[in-house]
């Protein structure tokens, strides 16, 4: 199994006013991103696309236009929804994930670490347990499959918390994904302490120990999430403890961003690697 996801994250905000948006201008991102994807024989088990919320009306209309095999996902998703006979819709700022499915997306992504550091820094300023983190992306988890979306969890550990990483995966597992049907759950390793300019990323060695311990606590399909790029790409598919990985930006230095050839780039790298090629 090879999945592969990319997370456009902040890509609906042009570099005029301090993003990273140099493909095109947003209203024709979902489909020149859509028919770029469609000029190479790519399609991986599964080819999922997060797109900011905005952006998920456009992707869902070019990938049903073009009949590309691309799955649509959202980033998040609130952790209440509408039902019938229950609540009609009063979330206000919120999108849920029957309005998500109603858009035409198949995927979630829920506990990505921005996410987790966003209710991290409510609960601090409330003088609130960071404990229970997991345990408020529980009911997100849920909701999303119940509106029949799968499920892309994100966990990982922050630098202060090496000295006890599986304690912490193993409780971010167990609390995120209680209840759910892990039959359409995949798991995204994200090493935190890991992330950003100037860090040093884990070796494989150190992925594949990661991933094992995930696969003995949680029967599903591990990618990783600390970040797929064209230089670790050919490493990731020799882990056979791993099935995929999470691309955000493709270009770390100069003009920083996403560009299109640059993903189907790190996508063929990765799946000829992985097939042997």
């Amino acid at each position: 199994m090879a999945y592969i996801f990319l997370n456009l994250k902040r890509f609906d905000i042009p570099p005029e006013r301090g993003g990273v948006n140099r493909i095109a201008p947003p209203a024709q991102w979902a489909e020149r991103i859509i028919s770029d994807t469609l000029t190479v024989n790519l399609y991986p088990d599964c080819f999922a696309v997060f797109f900011p919320e905005g952006h998920l009306l456009p992707a869902a209309a070019a990938a049903q236009k073009t009949g590309s095999k691309l799955r649509i996902g959202c980033q998040g998703c609130a952790g209440a929804d509408t039902a019938p006979g229950g609540n009609f819709g009063a979330f206000t700022s919120q999108l849920t994930a029957n309005a998500a499915a109603g858009m035409g997306c198949s995927w979630a992504m829920i506990g990505h670490c921005e996410e987790r550091m966003a209710k991290a820094s409510i609960l601090k300023a409330g003088g609130g347990d960071l404990s229970v983190i997991s345990s408020l992306l529980n009911p997100e988890v849920l909701r999303a499959q119940e509106a029949g979306l799968q499920v892309l969890y994100c966990i990982g550990e922050q630098f202060e918390e090496l000295d006890r990483w599986q304690e912490v995966l193993r409780s971010q597992i167990e609390q995120g994904l209680a209840g759910a049907d892990l039959s359409r759950v995949v798991i995204a390793y994200e090493p935190v302490w890991a992330i950003g300019p100037g860090k040093t990323p884990p070796g494989r060695e150190r992925i594949a120990q990661t991933a094992a311990f995930i696969h003995s606590v949680c029967d599903c399909p591990v990618v990783y999430g600390g970040g797929l790029k064209l230089d670790n790409a050919g490493m990731l598919a020799t882990i056979p403890e791993i099935d995929g990985g999470l691309i955000a930006l493709t270009r770390f230095s100069g003009q920083i961003g996403f560009y299109p050839e640059e993903y189907l780039e790190i996508a063929k790298t990765y799946l000829g690697a992985k097939k042997g090629d």
